[in-house]
């Protein structure tokens, strides 16, 4: 058992069957409309759920708003922290729609994240040399400590036929552990502190291996980690577009079957495609480490992998809307560390989050659906009408 043998079928361009009819202009300007419309009332909806929910808790649902737009897009500062909440999880996306493309559903995004945190941190902390250097050097370590962990998953799946969705979610258990008793031995990596007292975490990384920022907050300020994600975007969306590597991965994950007939090999890029989509993930881990976390810490990953898969799910696998899209889910964890301060629990605030992403992910099923109901109308047999024939007496 293989990859092929092991494909999900995930369903998230949201486009009519191969039959449908082409639709015509004023067809298409009015499915235009109705998806505006679409995004507008889920989005009210939302907002008036999460409204509801706050007034229970006996807090100000404007108070609680006015923080979430205060914290994600009123000022310039809060433009930078959302670009800056959005890079890792464009990565992670990034990653995730590879695999999705070739049929191999990557759910392990978050202890990929952490490994590629792990790798970077070795080598940030123990290889020396000059700084500039130790970053890139830091940064190609999480990529491929995050494509080693899930080149685990890909190993088992070739050798024992173990699937891959369950191999790469219980590979996060263990990599949480893994770190968390990496950071709490003295002779590992936790941190030196010449008191006796160390936390359950590594030593900050020197100020020279941190990734360089334009400008400064208060101000507008962007994070180089944004950029190294958007280069990316623009190399893989090309790949995925105008290559045949993309092709391949195209045609295994729509019919890995009719692939290996045309002399795709299965194992090699259904199984690149993972190693990928976990380097991604890796990578995404190293940006937290030389931005903003700035040391290794078991829960430093704070759901980026799991959000960036719900962003690649959202962006329906397409590499241009990934970068929208991660910017939403940027400005909800940037709006959402502001919400807290008006006293709204915790949990409040996940919860708020969800009810965002379940209100851009109804308007395409939506629309699916109308499409189907299209397809369905026009393929249907019409009647046609037929004239009477008289009655002719019989001749006498």
């Amino acid at each position: 058992m293989t990859f092929i043998d092991q494909q999900v079928d995930i369903t998230t361009d949201f486009e009519p069957e191969e039959d449908a009819p082409i639709p015509t202009r004023e067809i298409r300007y009015r499915r235009a409309i109705l998806l505006v419309v679409a995004y507008a009332v889920s989005i009210a909806v939302a907002l008036g759920l999460s409204a509801i929910l706050i007034a229970a808790t006996n807090h100000s649902p404007h108070d609680a708003f006015e923080a979430l737009y205060t914290g994600s897009l009123k000022t310039r500062g809060a433009w930078g922290r959302t670009i800056e909440q959005a890079g890792p999880l464009l990565l992670v996306a990034l990653g995730s729609v590879i695999a999705n493309r070739a049929g191999v559903f990557n759910i392990g995004q978050e202890g990929q994240v952490l490994i590629g945190a792990f790798a970077g941190t070795l080598v940030a902390l123990k290889v020396p040399g000059p700084h500039h250097l130790i970053l890139v050097l830091t940064l190609i370590a999480a990529f491929a400590g995050g494509a080693a962990w899930a080149g685990i998953a890909a190993g088992l799946n070739i050798w024992r036929g173990l699937n891959v969705v369950i191999t790469t979610l219980l590979l996060i258990f263990i990599a949480q552990e893994f770190v968390q008793f990496a950071v709490t031995r003295a002779w590992f990596l936790q941190q030196s502190n010449a008191l006796g007292i160390a936390s359950p975490q590594s030593d900050i990384i020197a100020p020279g291996l941190h990734m360089p920022v334009i400008g400064s907050p208060p101000k507008f300020y962007l994070q180089s980690g944004f950029l190294v994600a958007l280069g990316f975007t623009i190399i893989v969306a090309f790949l995925l577009a105008r290559t045949r590597w993309g092709f391949r991965l195209k045609m295994l994950g729509h019919n890995p079957n009719a692939a290996r007939h045309a002399g795709v090999s299965v194992v090699a890029v259904g199984g690149a495609a993972l190693l990928i989509s976990g380097g991604f993930a890796g990578l995404a881990g190293g940006v937290l480490l030389t931005s903003t976390v700035f040391s290794l810490q078991p829960a430093m990953a704070n759901n980026v992998g799991w959000e960036g898969l719900l962003v690649a799910l959202v962006a329906r696998n397409r590499p241009v809307a990934v970068v929208f899209v991660a910017l939403f889910f940027g400005a909800l964890r940037a709006g959402g560390g502001f919400l807290t301060t008006t006293g709204v629990p915790s949990y409040l605030v996940d919860v708020i989050q969800a009810f965002m992403v379940l209100a851009t992910l109804f308007p395409p099923m939506f629309m699916s659906w109308l499409d189907r109901r299209r397809v369905r109308r026009a393929a249907a047999p019409r009647r046609v009408p037929t004239t009477p024939v008289p009655e002719i007496a019989p001749a006498r």
